[in-house]
């Protein structure tokens, strides 16, 4: 044991489960649990709905450390700056960390082990937030994988993760300096929350942000959503989705968590899924893994295109458009509730995310970049990987990509996945009256019914923004133009 103390640096593993950088820096010691809201410009900044999240669970993690006998300390600014004075000035020997696989996060985290070891504090990080580090699972020529199949069946080669690691039962508090004290704020000071206007009583309705309510999520879903979640996942008018991906997000619980818990379940029949069930859910798990692999290999996944040959796609600039989607009023029910299930609850059922996303980059012919930007500032689980590489399979420019001439349609895809409209009258109002007939297609209603149900196209709904077959043919078009351009058949 060190006579010096130790920090652990919290960054997105905000939790105490599972958590080894936490384990590793009470294993020598009194420690102090340090979390920086880091403002420096290399860093991307967190959208509105993710900042809200940030807070609550901020608040949740202090709650569970000062209820073990330590203290959250929570700075702002620059961890450049900040960890280096509060290490020197503290006396620590020891500094531990999670890993992150963002490039502006690597790069941070090497500068300062650089400089923290060579003044001579030792520094140990750790992989809590995947069940493979990115670089683990290689394609049989060593090199990076881009297809997610063979991928996954490498990552499941390796064997069995390893089993999660219990929470502390007391944290031994390091004494901070008086002349430190003044760089702690509260977690109210660094304003994470919206306050006038107050939009977030949506998201303060459907989430228990930390990690006690990540615990409570994954039980709720082992007892009532695991069995059927083959063809329930899909299905938006249904709870078949274990929404977990906010709280992974933020690391309020681990992936390895998650897959021993869920075989566990099976194992002692705690569950009614079947091993079926539950192969499909860990491979959802197994995607996640894959767009992180993406990201470290390619770390501009949410600015350029994966496959370069589309970056001369000639993309319309159709603001009204784009302000359209975001405010879902593009005339098309499933997109529309999308859109507002994302505004009023920060997050969309994932087969919805498909459709709206499809319809913005093939229907509407906008750029990619323009849906990611709107997900990353609406989404509680807007994900640095997840978020570009999901983006860019719909586009058709990334890895393992759906093929651009693969357009959803939104008409039949509500009519297939939310055949009695539950999701659309539930997000979209207007509807609720409609006949189940109509209800994802309310222009061909005839007045009769459409008066019935109180509703006048154009004024109470809008009508369709864009024809569908003219945005198929449009989206076609601009392909083979990009063909025709490159000369590839990839593309």
């Amino acid at each position: 044991m060190t006579q010096s103390p130790a920090l652990v640096w919290f960054r997105e593993d905000l939790r105490l489960s599972d958590n080894p950088a936490l384990t590793g820096a009470l294993d020598h010691g009194p420690s102090l649990c340090l979390y920086i809201f880091d403002t420096s410009p290399e860093r991307r900044a967190l959208g509105g709905a993710a900042r809200w999240w940030l807070s609550r669970s901020l608040m949740a993690l202090s709650t569970a450390i000062a209820a073990r006998g330590g203290e959250l300390l929570v700075m702002r600014g620059d961890p450049a700056e900040i960890l280096p004075r509060l290490v020197r000035d503290a006396g620590i020997g020891l500094v531990a960390w999670n890993r992150r696989y963002e490039a502006s996060a690597i790069a941070l985290d090497k500068a300062l082990k650089a400089e923290l070891v060579a003044s001579g504090v030792v520094v140990e990080s750790f992989n809590a937030a995947l069940l493979n580090e990115p670089w683990q699972v290689k394609s049989k020529a060593g090199g990076p994988m881009q297809v997610f199949t063979p991928y996954w069946r490498a990552a499941r080669e390796r064997g069995t993760p390893r089993p999660p690691l219990p929470a502390p039962e007391g944290i031994r508090q390091a004494k901070l300096p008086a002349t430190l004290r003044s760089m702690t704020l509260s977690i109210e000071e660094l304003g994470l929350e919206p306050r006038k206007p107050d939009w977030a009583g949506g998201l303060r309705a459907s989430w228990m942000p930390g990690e006690d309510g990540a615990q409570a999520r994954l039980a709720d879903f082992l007892d009532d959503g695991l069995a059927g979640y083959r063809t329930e996942r899909d299905r938006p008018d249904r709870p078949g989705t274990s929404r977990l991906s906010p709280h992974l997000r933020f690391g309020e619980i681990g992936p390895r968590q998650i897959w021993h818990t869920v075989q566990m379940a099976l194992e002692t029949g705690e569950t009614r899924g079947s091993p079926a069930d539950a192969e499909k859910f860990l491979s959802e798990l197994g995607w996640r893994e894959f767009s992180y692999h993406l990201l470290f290999h390619n770390p501009e996944l949410a600015t350029r295109n994966f496959n370069r040959r589309f970056d001369g796609f000639g993309w319309e600039q159709d603001a009204a458009g784009l302000a359209a989607w975001q405010r879902g009023l593009t005339g098309y029910p499933i997109v529309d509730a999308g859109m507002r299930e994302l505004w009023e609850t920060g997050w969309m059922h994932n087969r919805v995310r498909m459709v709206t996303a499809s319809f913005l980059i093939k229907h509407l012919l906008t750029d990619w970049r323009a849906g990611e930007a709107w997900f990353w500032d609406t989404l509680v689980d807007a994900d640095p990987a997840n978020n570009a590489a999901s983006w860019q399979w719909v586009a058709g420019s990334g890895a393992d990509a759906a093929p651009y001439f693969r357009i959803f349609n939104p008409v039949t895809q509500g009519e297939k996945f939310d055949p009695d409209g539950a999701y659309v009258r539930r997000f979209v109002p207007e509807l609720t009256k409609l006949d189940a007939k109509f209800i994802h297609k309310p222009w061909t209603a005839p007045q009769t019914v459409l008066r019935e149900a109180g509703i006048s196209l154009g004024e109470d709904y809008p009508r369709p923004i864009v024809d569908l077959d003219f945005g198929r043919r449009r989206a076609l078009a601009a392909l083979a133009e990009l063909r025709a351009e490159t000369g590839s058949e990839s593309a």
